[in-house]
């Protein structure tokens, strides 16, 4: 029995006899008791009295000896419920109130707002949106959105035959049924499934925008930092898509390069999210169907990752229901190379989030982009790394995360070499949870040095691990880091010892040295480290034997590697006008202002590699700019 007795809409207490309830349309027969008073309406008139409904489930008999009035179909009265008999049929008595309370009751004994363990085994409703269907051999699932908890539905026709065929995705609907455990997890068997239409679609649409659970947790920043806090509104604005996106059913795809700042930046947030997902979505398999982590070995989203992502969702959607996923770029996505990717996602209605911190073309990705986070848009610079601004969202999805994320910010700046202001208090943070600067360079190595061999892979575990994020085992971690550090360590000497002898050097007019090497030829191939890695090893290297300003090329038959210090190379800037200087070489690539990548036609090599010097030559020297971020091994 679910009507309140004698409890008011404020919670006052309220006599019996003023209270007159109103029946939602599936209320049933549980819902009801015998001296109650209800709204009615008259569905039919014979001599002997008028039949009337309190809901879609429920009509009975007002006999003329207990008829007040006379009335027509479709009129309203107020009646009591005088009798349920053993054969179904219901008895009322018209009555007439002066004063009275009317109070809604909803189908059921409880509604669908509590841990579904509370209430196994009862009746129970829920309105909201579907956000799923998925036909099984037995049953249709559908997953069935209400403003907190994302619940399954399972409706039975018969084996294999969809339920209910007239629901589609994103209706809202009102469903009762049963509460049951089904794989140790519990369901909705339905009894009832009902498409809303006019207001009481509304209703539903209004809780479910207006949910608490949508909006991004505000939590105050691991430090303070001004030029930070010009991007918080951003990142609030991407956890809120991201926890909305969760509720609505829409699977999300984050792409990030792959490399530390990369897998600083997807890996908080891949945590955050999984535990949003386990929190509001009572199918234990969600997290798995709903989020994946995606590396991309390029700086940005090519075709070929574009192509297979698409393909893959494509599928979900028609073998499992799922629509199409929501793409979070991370550490990449924003530059024009980036737009022949976003116009095929485009063509199919795909929402893309970007939170990147190398150099952007704002004119080409906004477009596309319902979200674009870059420090570049608020006059800062890649100081603020990827790694960072996620660490922040992470939390604003989930903070009961931060004690195991507070050094992860350390991490970040350090695999990707940042000066910014505010290093100094995040290598702080990260000493207080036990992580000295030579500590978390050698986590910065172990993740390049495995994301390097796990080649497309995720490898979720195994990199939770070496970050020590949704790690159980800090002594696991210290010891896995280590290894790791060590090999990587040992293949670079090897990569130096062969590399280093080839490594020609010339002083250019602004006074900086300039060092190249065709990693092609002289370096050893397919094995750790890449030709952009050893680069940066022989950079580095250079760097810390010279103390000018230095620049290194390292090129091969198609591409190029730059890195700089104390030069202000403005590597896009290079880039789009070595497009026009150099015509036939079908230039490409992009970075930083001190670290980059181009691209070109094997055929135009020498002519670019000349002209990319000339412009080295005139770039300004500015010591403050750096790529090596050399840093002494005690700290």
């Amino acid at each position: 029995m679910s009507t309140p007795n004698g409890t008011g809409e404020d919670g006052t207490d309220l006599d019996r006899s003023t209270v007159v309830y109103d029946l939602d349309s599936q209320c049933g027969v549980e819902d009801v008791e015998t001296g109650n008073k209800y709204h009615a309406t008259v569905n039919g008139v014979v001599e002997y009295g008028v039949f009337v409904d309190i809901s879609e489930q429920l009509s009975g008999l007002v006999h003329n000896s207990n008829l007040i009035g006379t009335y027509d179909v479709a009129d309203e009265l107020i009646v009591e419920l005088d009798a349920v008999r053993e054969d179904g049929d219901i008895s009322f008595i018209e009555v007439q109130v002066a004063e009275y309370e009317t109070e809604p009751v909803g189908p059921g004994t409880r509604a669908v707002t509590v841990d579904f363990g509370e209430i196994a085994g009862e009746q129970a409703h829920l309105d909201g949106q579907v956000v799923q269907i998925k036909q099984t051999g037995g049953p249709t699932i559908f997953q069935v959105r209400t403003p907190n908890r994302v619940v399954p539905c399972a409706a039975f026709e018969e084996a294999g035959v969809r339920a209910y065929p007239e629901v589609e995705l994103d209706d809202y609907v009102r469903v009762t049924g049963t509460v049951e455990q089904r794989d140790g997890a519990h369901q909705l068997e339905v009894d009832n499934l009902s498409v809303l239409a006019g207001e009481a679609a509304e209703q539903v649409e209004d809780d479910l925008t207006s949910s608490d659970a949508i909006g991004a947790a505000d939590v105050e920043p691991l430090v303070e930092w001004p030029a930070f806090e010009k991007l918080r509104d951003d990142l609030s604005a991407v956890a809120t898509r991201l926890r909305e996106t969760v509720l609505s059913g829409r699977p999300i795809r984050i792409r990030h390069h792959a490399d530390g700042d990369g897998l600083c930046a997807s890996v908080p947030l891949q945590y955050a999210l999984e535990r949003f997902i386990e929190q509001t979505w009572e199918d234990p398999e969600a997290p798995r169907h709903l989020l994946k982590r995606l590396p991309s070995k390029a700086p940005y989203y090519e075709l070929e990752d574009v192509t297979r992502d698409l393909n893959f969702a494509l599928e979900n959607r028609n073998r499992h229901g799922q629509k199409l996923p929501l793409f979070l770029m991370l550490d990449n996505g924003s530059t024009e190379e980036d737009t022949p990717a976003y116009e095929n996602l485009a063509h199919y209605d795909v929402p893309i989030l970007v939170v990147d911190h190398h150099h952007p073309d704002p004119d080409a990705v906004q477009q596309f982009a319902e979200h674009h986070v870059n420090p570049y848009l608020h006059d800062e610079d890649y100081r603020i790394t990827t790694g960072m601004m996620c660490v922040e969202i992470a939390r604003m999805i989930d903070p009961e995360i931060t004690d195991e994320l507070r050094h992860v910010p350390a991490v970040a700046g350090i695999a990707d070499r940042s000066e910014g202001e505010a290093m100094d208090d995040y290598l702080d943070l990260a000493a207080e949870e036990g992580y000295e600067t030579p500590d978390l360079r050698d986590i910065g190595e172990a993740l390049d040095y495995a994301t390097y061999w796990l080649r497309y892979n995720d490898g979720r575990e195994y990199v939770n691990d070496l970050l020590n994020v949704n790690c159980e085992d800090r002594d696991r971690h210290e010891r896995v880091v280590d290894l790791l550090s060590e090999r990587a360590a040992r293949d670079v000497d090897n990569q130096l010892d062969a590399a280093m002898q080839h490594v020609t050097e010339e002083d250019l007019d602004n006074g900086a040295r300039l060092y190249r090497i065709d990693v092609e030829k002289h370096a050893r191939r397919f094995t750790y480290p890449a030709p952009g890695k050893t680069t940066g090893k022989i950079h580095d290297k250079k760097v810390a034997e010279t103390g000018d300003p230095v620049i290194t090329i390292g090129f091969g038959p198609d591409f190029a590697v730059l890195r700089s210090d104390g030069v202000r190379l403005d590597i896009p800037e290079m880039v789009a006008e070595l497009k026009e200087d150099v015509e036939g070489a079908g230039v490409s690539g992009g970075g930083h202002l001190v670290v980059g990548s181009i691209k070109f036609v094997s055929g135009m090599r020498e002519e670019v590699i000349e002209a990319l010097v000339e412009k080295m030559a005139d770039a300004e020297i500015d010591e403050e700019l750096g790529s090596s971020a050399v840093m002494p091994e005690e700290a």
